[in-house]
């Protein structure tokens, strides 16, 4: 039996009809109470060797190679827009070097709202 296989070309066509971003047509019941964890991000620098497993796996695209390098000569990753950071923390769980590791912020209702 043969595998079904969509074209290359499918999602690039998605994402053109969708605007150039794909949008969601339902929304979490709980949107406006809930916060989404968002992790701060610590890179050292000086630790990296420039593999580019962060900027490869993030799941949310936070990081991009730098051009600039650092003591060793290697390009380590640059921060694109951190309050995208979902806290997952494959970025620091994928550093073979331990260059990455991630502040976790709470994920809690918004203040004006009491919890029973």
């Amino acid at each position: 039996m043969g595998h079904f296989h969509l074209p290359d070309t499918l999602l690039g066509d998605l994402t053109r009809i969708a605007g150039g971003s794909v949008k969601y047509w339902r929304q979490p019941l709980d949107k406006d109470r809930i916060r989404v964890p968002q992790g701060i991000i610590h890179v050292i620098e000086e630790r990296c060797k420039g593999c580019g497993f962060c900027v490869e796996f993030c799941p949310r695209g936070v990081f991009i190679i730098s051009t600039r390098a650092n003591l060793k000569g290697y390009h380590p990753p640059e921060i694109t827009d951190s309050s995208q950071c979902a806290d997952c923390g494959l970025c620091a769980l994928l550093c073979p070097d331990f260059a990455i590791y991630i502040e976790s912020s709470e994920m809690s209702l918004h203040d004006n709202q009491k919890t029973e």
